[in-house]
């Protein structure tokens, strides 16, 4: 199901960010497009691991989660909650701290409160910062983490979140560094 996911992964141009080695792909980046098969074929797969029980919000970071999170929520009728970049000075507003292994800032939730339950949805993990911001924003609010998945895990992420936080991260497909 995920084969052309994975072609593309290993098709794809590499860029230095600073150090960092960037893949450019179309599910990450939007570059050069998203086939339509390609989206739906990650979401179908992502129906079939993920936790929906008693979930609130399907919840994603800015900006290439939404896609597969839109998809996602149309499919299952779960209320999508997109982490945005843009600071709102909403009540209730959550910041969250980001650190990847090539940029720093911060991003904010709002529409969540104490009690919702959410399943978390993003394109990759590598270093981990994202997920890991998110996470513990979301606990010290007391909202309740569902299930968290990504379509790519690269490099030690994943593993770091997971010793962090206790929970587990799936992922579709593991990739190896280029």
């Amino acid at each position: 199901m995920l084969e052309r996911l994975k072609e593309l992964w290993e098709t794809s141009p590499v860029v230095m960010k600073g150090h960092y080695r960037y893949v450019v792909h179309p599910v990450t980046d939007g570059i050069p497009s998203i086939e339509p098969e390609v989206l739906e074929d990650v979401v179908k797969r992502i129906m079939e691991v993920a936790e929906f029980d008693n979930v609130d919000y399907i919840v994603t970071p800015e900006a290439m989660g939404i896609p597969i999170a839109t998809l996602l929520s149309y499919k299952t009728k779960i209320p999508l909650n997109v982490i945005r970049k843009k600071e709102y000075r909403l009540e209730g507003e959550l910041k969250v701290y980001q650190k990847t292994g090539y940029a720093e800032c911060k991003m904010y939730v709002n529409g969540l409160k104490k009690g919702d339950r959410v399943l978390i949805v993003d394109d990759i993990v590598s270093t981990g910062g994202t997920l890991l911001g998110i996470i513990k924003a979301l606990k010290k609010a007391g909202i309740k983490i569902a299930d968290v998945i990504t379509v790519f895990e690269r490099g030690e992420g994943k593993k770091r979140i997971e010793k962090e936080t206790g929970l587990k991260i799936k992922t579709l497909l593991r990739v190896k560094e280029r």
